[in-house]
């Protein structure tokens, strides 16, 4: 193909696409520049269909590479990049979540899409400018897909919304969401926000499609030109007939029955019973041979899950029924309990229906700020959530390995959602971990997560400034456009149903959202109706967990480390680290305690005895005083001169008792009135131009007098 290069203005900067000069063998690449950011995207397509595959094999990968910003990787031994950063893998997550909707479930080919980062401003992030990309790689390809799609990020300013604002207006916005979608619908939400108002956030969705349509016109006109013809694919697609006899055996089977049962295990081993009836009925009687069962049972399951999504939309849309029994708002039964573990700084149980969360906080020193090291950032981080998913909390059993994709997702999303809350470090200086545990899931344990995380930061009396809970809405969409709202989904409407948007915030307004869907989207006008039935979710929810603990305790865990915090001035650091961190580690040593000094000359001394941390500050204070005329100390001579007698009246600093200041007489040898280590009262008169302090034992003893 030949290189062509096509561009539009974006925000007030120019998007550059240029395509037919890099990566020419992928079925389709596009090369995307935006500011100095460019990325690459490339989607790639086998040419088989990969058999007994019951899903579509789709792979998504976002590659940070360090030299795109002009660095080598900070690691000393290791300089290739390797593991993808957490920032990388939640890029890919949002890059995937906007694609796949677009693509036939019936596709069994593998599809592999990759978003190269090559250069980076630091100013225009590449997130949203990776989603355009794919769309275009994907679009002008020869690979099966219902797009384009576009995204844009929106902030905004007490007065303006920011489409696509620079990471520097970032920083002051309240803010953050990236939107994507097709001209027509909405299709993922990704935000961050600082309690803003439902209102603010559906005309921030508006701005943000509005500006969508825009891209894709563009993106069109490109395909226009270039877009391959589309492969024709051998879908895993049943023929009627034998879809007829599936259907039929479902439903003599009691399908529906089993998918309304409403104790979660019952109706998982119910359905279970089911499918493994249905693929021994599909291997004994409707295939000749081992070859043709195996392809066989997979247009069977394939027909089992179609069923069951039908099942549920014609319910639900028809007598408003879902399978547990709830109404369409209904949250299910909520239980909360803080204090469980002895010994831990903070604990807190979240338990909604079969969904089961304990969150544990920990603190520590402000030396226990992760270090984070990217191609985009190098900073510090004191508050983070993780959250683990192990394999028991849905009766599974699979290899326990580090966290996947999924886990480092929904730790992220409930950390974003607590973000607005947590006290700043002049207020709070511990550096913060919370650990979400899953122990038991059927929907929304992500959002569990954050209730549970409230909780918990409450029970260890950290002062966040507000609680927060959060919900996960789903929608059943019909083919006419009918569509039912529903509140606090769980399992089996997360998976057969369209949409799965969670949202996070405390009373006063939203602190995140995330929507995924498996439809084509939904428009503007449907995500308001959403938010509002979420808002009512949200503040029941939050009444239940008032319910166990209101505000956070006064006063921290017993175990927890006990942190003084004192400023002294920038030049005197050097006084308190000493000639290679001899006095630092003298004081360390001598009390047990860690210190943490900061540039702007912030101390943070870190202690689990409250007495060793009193001794390290007045060690560090009289480090580190700065004397004044007037003061009065009471010192060590350490010099004894013709002229007169040093004395030590703060470690590190002498001043000079001249002979004529020692007594109200006249004296003839120093010696006669003072002698080395001797300890004695003194008041500075003066401090010249050089530092140099000038004390008094006469002038004292006389105002005593």
């Amino acid at each position: 193909m030949k290189k062509q290069t096509f561009s539009c203005e974006l925000a007030d900067r120019t998007l550059t696409v240029e395509i037919g000069k890099l990566a020419k063998q992928a079925n389709g690449a596009v090369t995307l520049r935006y500011g100095d950011t460019v990325v690459l995207a490339t989607a790639t397509m086998s040419n088989r269909k990969a058999e007994h595959l019951d899903y579509f094999p789709l792979m998504v990968d976002y590659e940070e590479k360090y030299y795109a910003s002009g660095k080598i990787k900070g690691s000393r031994f290791i300089k290739r990049e390797g593991r993808p950063s957490d920032e990388a893998i939640l890029t890919s997550r949002l890059i995937d979540r906007a694609i796949r909707p677009l693509f036939d479930h019936r596709i069994r080919n593998e599809v592999q899409v990759v978003v190269t980062v090559l250069s980076i401003d630091q100013e225009n992030d590449p997130d949203v400018l990776s989603i355009i990309a794919a769309s275009l790689a994907l679009s002008i390809s020869s690979i099966p897909w219902n797009g384009p799609i576009a995204a844009v990020r929106v902030g905004n300013t007490k007065k303006n919304l920011l489409i696509n604002p620079t990471n520097g207006q970032l920083t002051d916005s309240q803010l953050d969401l990236v939107v994507a979608g097709t001209e027509n619908k909405i299709n993922m939400v990704e935000a961050g926000a600082q309690e803003s108002p439902e209102k603010d956030i559906v005309t921030a969705l508006e701005a943000g499609f509005e500006e969508i349509k825009k891209i894709i016109t563009f993106e069109k006109e490109i395909i226009a030109q270039l877009g391959q013809e589309k492969a024709v694919l051998e879908l895993t697609s049943p023929n009627s007939d034998f879809r007829k006899k599936i259907e039929a055996f479902l439903k003599k089977e009691g399908l529906a029955e089993a998918l309304y049962i409403k104790e979660k295990s019952a109706q998982h081993a119910r359905l279970t019973e089911i499918k493994q009836a249905l693929l021994d009925f599909v291997t004994k009687y409707l295939t000749k041979n081992e070859e043709e069962a195996a392809g066989r049972t997979a247009e069977a399951e394939l027909v089992f899950e179609e069923a069951l999504n039908d099942i549920l939309h014609q319910r639900v849309l028809e007598e408003e029924k879902r399978p547990d029994g709830r109404a369409l708002n209904e949250i299910r039964p909520i239980s909360c309990q803080v204090g469980l573990l002895p010994r831990t700084h903070g604990s807190g149980l979240f338990a909604r229906g079969d969904t089961q969360v304990l969150t544990v906080v920990t603190l520590g020193s402000p030396g226990a700020e992760q270090l984070i090291d990217t191609m985009e950032t190098e900073e510090k981080k004191r508050y983070m959530h993780h959250y683990n998913f192990p394999p028991f909390c849905v009766g599974e059993v699979r290899p326990m390995r580090g966290p996947g994709r999924r886990e480092i997702g929904h730790g992220a999303l409930a950390e974003k959602a607590l973000m607005p809350v947590i006290p700043n470090k002049e207020d709070f200086p511990y550096t913060i971990r919370l650990v979400s545990e899953v122990l038991s899931s059927n929907g929304s344990s992500s959002m569990a997560s954050t209730c549970g995380s409230s909780l918990a930061l409450m029970d260890a009396g950290v002062p966040i400034k507000k609680p927060v809970s959060g919900i996960a809405m789903g929608i059943i969409m019909g083919t006419d456009g009918k569509y039912k709202i529903l509140s606090d989904i769980q399992g089996p409407e997360d998976h057969w149903g369209d949409m799965d948007f969670k949202v996070a915030g405390t009373k006063d307004g939203i602190t995140a959202l995330q929507m995924d869907v498996k439809i084509d989207g939904i428009t503007p006008e449907i995500a308001a109706e959403v938010l509002q039935q979420a808002y009512e979710g949200r503040m029941y929810i939050m009444e239940k967990m008032l319910e166990a603990i209101k505000t956070p305790r006064p006063h921290l865990s017993k175990y927890a480390p006990r942190i003084i915090s004192l400023q002294i001035n920038p030049g005197k650091i050097r006084d308190v680290i000493g000639p290679g961190g001899k006095v630092i580690n003298e004081i360390i040593d001598e009390t047990g305690v860690q210190i943490d000094i900061e540039d702007s000359g912030m101390v943070f001394i870190t202690s689990e005895n409250e007495a060793a941390g009193k001794k390290a500050q007045e060690w560090i204070e009289n480090l580190t005083h700065e004397v004044k005329v007037g003061e009065v100390f009471k010192g060590k001579v350490t010099r004894i001169m013709n002229f007169g007698a040093f004395v030590e009246i703060l470690p590190g600093q002498e001043g000079l008792v001249h002979i004529s200041q020692i007594a109200n007489r006249r004296i003839e040898k120093v010696e006669d009135c003072l002698k080395i280590g001797q300890i004695v009262p003194v008041k500075v008169i003066e401090i010249d131009s050089q530092g140099r302090i000038n004390l008094s034992i006469k002038e004292l003893e006389n105002s005593q007098a």
